[in-house]
């Protein structure tokens, strides 16, 4: 796949206030861990394979298992993640999917149980600029950092 444009290259004012949106969900105090694999989750769901790669490839630098990456895509599934992981799994696919069911008040109430308010909002941003670079990266084929495989 070819790189179709360069967003930074071609809008840098606006690209400028994005990494500055990005440092700040970077920087706001909810557990890196956990910003990885939500970052991932959405990532998966939306099929950016720029951003699946790259939030692998960070959780790993930062010491997150193998074993917990191959498995956020079936967490539900897997005993491997904590309460507070598994709603922030949950926060992440119904705001991610918005479009599909809204957010329930069920789900509202469950996530509160593990997350503050003032979390919840973090948590919410966080989706949304991840949400933002899979919008960036999917239909701008942005270029991956490490070669192509070889077709076998």
């Amino acid at each position: 796949m070819k790189q179709r444009l360069q967003f930074f290259a071609k809008a840098p004012e606006i690209m400028k206030a994005v990494s500055a949106l990005n440092k700040a969900v970077d920087e706001c105090g909810l557990e890196v861990s956990l910003l990885h694999l939500i970052k991932l989750r959405a990532s998966q769901i939306n099929g950016c394979s720029f951003c699946v790669e790259m939030h692998s490839r960070e959780a790993r630098h930062d010491g997150e298992t193998e074993q917990r990456l191959y498995l956020v895509s079936a967490w539900k599934e897997s005993p491997l993640f904590s309460e507070r992981e598994r709603a922030a799994f949950a926060w992440t696919e119904a705001v991610t999917l918005i479009a599909n069911n809204g957010v329930s008040d069920e789900l509202y109430a469950k996530t509160l149980e593990h997350f503050s308010e003032e979390e919840l909002v973090k948590l919410s941003v966080a989706l949304g600029m991840i949400n933002t670079w899979n919008r960036l990266c999917i239909p701008f084929h942005a270029l991956h950092p490490m070669p192509a495989a070889k077709a076998a």
